[in-house]
């Protein structure tokens, strides 16, 4: 075990023993946890060797369930179709090997809108794949995400988009969560998911007050009070997703945001799973028919 590795299961191990006592009943089972948001791990290991990891400390957190978004690291803020192609078979690989416990997000970039689109319809084809995640090539709002937001909903699927208000200057292309509600503005039948809900959330959230279609979900900033109650009030416990962001955080961290917050146990079973679910469920249906 190098020190990475070490610090990351020092994390989780501790920051399991600091969750709240109200929380042993999901641990033993009473709630079931899907995480909506985990990435896999570096290249250099197989993708099926990554996932199997990340489920087996998942388990121990009383999570069933991974929503796996990308490929092997590190990621790539403009890939090329070559190279996006690559990262969604890494994906796929790691969906086969581990049917009944993974699920997955294809990754495209829209400044190769062909070519997404071609990616799209090859991978949403997978039984496990039930949307798409779109980072950083371009802001979320341009004209040019508008096809592949049509064809994300035409399989019935959920587009996952990186959003992200930093203190320093954003990325070039990162979106800002007001971008992803312009977006969802103009496609009013899709469903979006609002991954880190914009990283300073108390303004993400606002943001995303006025869009319907839009969740919110927690994942990857600092497991800090207040986060998921501001989401609950603002937005409704049913516009709340929870995922880690695994293994950029812990398991642990990111849970605590939930089990520390002033819900009842059908508000948290529904951030924790069935708000997700019903969206998974969708798209699993669709392929069905």
């Amino acid at each position: 075990m190098n020190r990475r590795q070490f610090a990351q299961a020092t994390a989780v191990a501790s920051g399991a023993m600091l969750l709240p006592r109200h929380s042993a009943g999901a641990l033993d089972g009473e709630t079931e946890i899907w995480d909506a948001h985990v990435h896999l791990g570096r290249t250099g290991t197989a993708p099926a060797d990554h996932a199997a990891s990340l489920l087996k400390t998942a388990r121990r957190m009383g999570i069933t369930k991974i929503n796996i978004a990308m490929g092997l690291t590190p990621h790539l803020r403009s890939p090329k179709p070559t190279e996006f192609r690559r990262k969604n078979d890494e994906l796929m690989a790691a969906l086969d090997a581990h049917r009944e416990h993974t699920l997955g997000i294809l990754y495209v970039n829209p400044l190769f809108l062909k070519e997404s689109l071609a990616e799209i319809d090859r991978c949403l084809r997978h039984p496990q794949i039930i949307g798409i995640k779109l980072w950083i090539a371009c802001r979320c709002n341009d004209p040019r995400l508008d096809p592949i937001v049509d064809r994300v909903t035409a399989y019935h699927g959920t587009i996952h988009q990186h959003v992200w208000d930093k203190t320093v200057p954003n990325y070039e292309g990162e979106s800002y969560p007001e971008n992803l509600a312009e977006l969802a503005l103009r496609h009013p039948r899709s469903r979006f998911i609002a991954m880190h809900s914009g990283g300073t959330w108390e303004r993400g959230i606002r943001a995303l007050r006025a869009t319907e279609n839009v969740s919110a979900e927690v994942s990857g900033s600092e497991p800090v009070s207040g986060f998921v109650d501001m989401a609950v009030r603002e937005l409704g416990d049913h516009r709340v997703i929870w995922g880690s962001d695994a293994g950029g955080r812990s398991f642990a961290s990111q849970l605590s945001k939930v089990y520390e917050a002033d819900l009842s146990v059908a508000a948290r079973q529904r951030i924790f799973r069935d708000n997700f679910k019903a969206q998974v469920d969708r798209a699993l249906a669709f392929k069905e028919r």
